[in-house]
């Protein structure tokens, strides 16, 4: 193996470049928790123009010897894409950007709820038993650092199933923008949105479908108390034992929380549900499909990256196209159609 020592200065520091920009990305993550926990995003957003830094930490009441360190946190926020600065009779003032304004608590499409999940250290400290996870057969980060798998673990805690709950719900919103021009719903009469939580989406479809049935199939104790509408119906139930009957099956975000085998088994079980309804029915997915050679260098970085973390915390999986075509063919079906739909999420519709 080549020693380090035979590599040209300059490669040597880029790879340090790349190490650092790593090792310190944890504070990428721990900046985003500052924004929300300080409401920073609801502050620029209430000022209703650009807010100078001096009106910021005067209304976050910033003592004087943290000015310094406030100031370099909205600066690299600014470089990194979440603000933008302009200059106001020569004092420095911030906007928000597309980013920043999915922040802003009560807007309709705030994900503040995921950061404020994904970061609690209940769930990010897991991620410390990586090298303990490579060794230990099929158990999860989740499984070595809480003693339970994620899906036990929330049954057995209220309060971080509640904050669980509201950061699906909060991603949900986000499928307004891209299912309220979608044609994958119109001719059918009814759906089952498995594993639908509290029926965001499901409650999407039913605005712009309004003659849609729709079913919301998850944990009885998550629609338990939830009361549904003339055309949605929540569900208690399992989707590995069966699916209620209906023109098509929605899954989002749903199988990547899944093994191959798992996977398996539930398109079987929609096949069925899909089979008695009585016509030709299909099952439409949206979740990652990872293309390397379609997708722009970041957006594959981050499929790429949610593949790390879906193995890691739940034995999921992230999957490419030959990966997909493999279940569905596995599990009976004859065609698909992948179409994208966001920024990283693909609408997959397939058909017995």
């Amino acid at each position: 193996m080549a020693s380090n020592y035979s590599r040209k200065t300059r490669e040597i520091f880029q790879g340090q470049v790349l190490l650092y920009k790593n090792l310190y990305g944890l504070v990428d993550s721990m900046c985003l928790k500052w924004l929300v926990e300080l409401g920073i995003p609801e502050i620029i957003h209430n000022h209703g123009q650009p807010i100078t830094f001096s009106e910021l930490v005067l209304t976050l009441k910033v003592p004087p010897a943290k000015v310094g360190g406030v100031q370099s946190l909205m600066h690299y926020l600014a470089h990194k894409g979440f603000f933008e600065i302009h200059e106001i009779e020569e004092n420095e003032a911030y906007t928000l950007t597309a980013a920043s304004e999915l922040l802003v608590k009560g807007s309709g499409h705030c994900l503040a709820p995921m950061v404020e999940c994904l970061l609690n250290p209940t769930f990010s400290n897991s991620f410390h038993e990586l090298k303990k996870w490579t060794y230990e057969d099929d158990l999860t980060v989740f499984n070595i650092s809480l003693g339970s798998p994620l899906w036990e673990f929330l049954d057995k805690n209220s309060s971080f199933n509640k904050l669980f709950n509201e950061a699906m719900a909060s991603d949900s919103q986000m499928m307004n923008l891209a299912l309220r021009d979608c044609k994958v719903f119109e001719g059918l009469e009814s759906i089952v949105d498995v594993g639908g939580g509290t029926g965001i989406t499901a409650k999407i479809i039913c605005e712009a479908f309004p003659k849609l049935k729709c079913f919301v199939l998850d944990r009885p104790h998550v629609v338990e108390n939830l009361s549904g509408s003339n055309n949605l119906t929540f569900v208690g139930g399992d989707m590995f034992e069966s699916i209620p009957k209906a023109d098509a099956v929605l899954f989002k975000w749903i199988l990547h929380n899944w093994s191959d085998k798992d996977c398996r088994k539930i398109l079987e079980n929609c096949k069925e549900a899909i089979s008695s309804a009585g016509k030709k029915g299909k099952v439409i997915v949206i979740d990652v499909v990872i293309n390397e050679n379609r997708d722009e260098h970041e957006i594959t970085a981050l499929k790429l990256l949610m593949d790390v973390h879906m193995a890691s915390v739940i034995n999921g999986k992230e999957r490419r196209e030959e990966e997909w075509k493999k279940l569905f063919v596995e599990a009976g079906f004859q065609s698909y159609k992948i179409t994208p739909l966001t920024g990283y999420l693909s609408l997959i519709e397939i058909y017995p």
